[in-house]
């Protein structure tokens, strides 16, 4: 008899976020696992799939915090009145967040035909939606795993990103909580682990690694797809950076080493592009002028649907994974199972101490620093001249990745968890 999972998850809807489409591929690797699942989802809409009993939780709009969170909503963008930072200073919360988190509790009071064997919650972004609505379920607690899928709060990331929010020592006290009250934790990094382990020794004493999963069933099929201007040429020397850039995730390295590789061969100028798909992001205008400037260069307008994007990164030559400039970078980017899919060589953009080095290894050759404008330059000029030679010879060819971001490895890490609790419930 399988086991049974209850998940609560912030968002599965693919198309709004990095973290919903990690979400999205972990649910459908532990359901290819073998496991039971039921899936309480906060999407707003409905959303079904054929093997997977998925419930959309409905908003409570009679209490008194939906009233009060419309009130402060109207007052910010029709009067112009801020009050929410004086309001989360106060109850280190938004009056929105928790009247989300109530009626995740009133969904999950409201459904006892399905007696879980243990209650994974799922999140997205900073708000941790499901794991404020668990501490609200002390029922659920002897079989909670609560997955951490970034630093937080925002004080505990790395530079150059912390800075201290409103109703910050609230949000400490909630993580803090989080890590006493579940029975697991689990990272999709092993830097990340470690990293809130700093902050709350039972983060790592609980942890286990369950990293972003590749979904083979969501694989492209189509071999190339016109997406909208942009399109991913076989006989281009095509260098892809797909995801949005938020601030941080500086561009200007790239973007010039690029440019002295192009004055470095007539060859790299006709046959070499480098494409940015994503959206309007921080550095939009940087990009757009880029663009006037080097005709080699293409950077979407907007957002491409997850589908697409997917099929570009498995046409492009090289995919871009670009991290901030920092000492360590304890993140998996939710973009690294997508890039090993699609079975292209990356260059990797980021600190000397990163998850994504650590797993391609500390001797993969194509990293640098993001601002390394020299380094960058050479390694485009490498990745290229190999390119020329043997386009076969710019796969990845990284097998070990692939099984570590598996089901089978998803099945062997469960297992791990569950086999305590076999053991237990014989004695």
């Amino acid at each position: 008899m399988s086991q049974k999972i209850l998940i609560i998850s912030e968002s599965i809807d693919v198309e709004d976020s990095s973290g919903s489409k990690a979400n999205v591929a972990l649910i459908r690797n532990l359901r290819k696992a073998g496991f039971e699942l039921r899936v309480y989802h906060y999407t707003r809409r409905e959303v079904q799939w054929d093997d997977i009993d998925c419930v959309s939780i409905e908003e409570n709009r009679r209490s008194l915090l939906f009233l009060l969170s419309r009130t402060e909503r109207y007052l910010r963008y029709i009067f112009k009145i801020r009050l929410n930072k004086t309001l989360e200073r106060l109850f280190g919360f938004s009056f929105t967040l928790l009247n989300d988190r109530n009626s995740i509790i009133t969904a999950l009071r409201n459904s006892n035909d399905f007696k879980p064997d243990l209650v994974l919650t799922l999140s997205k972004g900073g708000s941790f939606r499901p794991h404020h609505a668990l501490l609200g379920l002390p029922e659920f607690h002897d079989k909670w795993m609560a997955y951490i899928h970034d630093p937080y709060p925002m004080h505990w990331y790395p530079p150059p990103y912390p800075w201290f929010e409103p109703g910050y020592h609230q949000k400490e006290d909630f993580m803090k909580n989080v890590a006493s009250r579940c029975t697991i934790t689990a990272f999709p990094s092993k830097i990340l682990m470690e990293w809130m382990g700093s902050k709350f020794e039972e983060f790592k004493k609980k942890g286990v690694v369950i990293p972003h999963q590749i979904d083979h069933e969501n694989q492209p099929k189509a071999s190339q797809l016109l997406a909208k201007d942009l399109v991913v040429k076989p006989e281009k020397f095509t260098v892809l950076h797909a995801g949005n850039l938020i601030q941080g995730r500086e561009p200007f390295g790239l973007l010039e080493g690029f440019r002295e590789f192009l004055s470095q061969s007539e060859e790299a100028r006709q046959s070499a592009e480098l494409v940015f798909i994503g959206g309007e992001n921080y550095y939009s205008d940087i990009l757009n002028e880029f663009e006037r400037e080097v005709s080699q260069f293409k950077n979407s307008k907007e957002k491409l649907d997850f589908d697409t994007v997917q099929v570009l990164q498995h046409n492009a030559s090289v995919n871009i994974i670009l991290e901030a400039k920092s000492e360590i970078s304890p993140f998996l980017p939710g973009k690294f199972p997508h890039c090993i899919a699609a079975n292209k060589k990356i260059l990797l953009l980021g600190p000397p101490n990163s998850e994504s080095r650590r797993l391609l290894g500390f001797e993969y050759p194509y990293w640098s620093e993001i601002d390394d404008k020299r380094k960058i330059t050479l390694l485009l000029s490498e990745l290229f001249e190999n390119w020329k030679k043997d386009k076969a010879s710019m796969e990845l060819n990284r097998p070990d990745l692939e099984e570590y971001l598996s089901v089978n490895q998803l099945s062997k890490t469960m297992d791990s968890i569950f086999q305590p609790k076999k053991e237990e419930s014989h004695e």
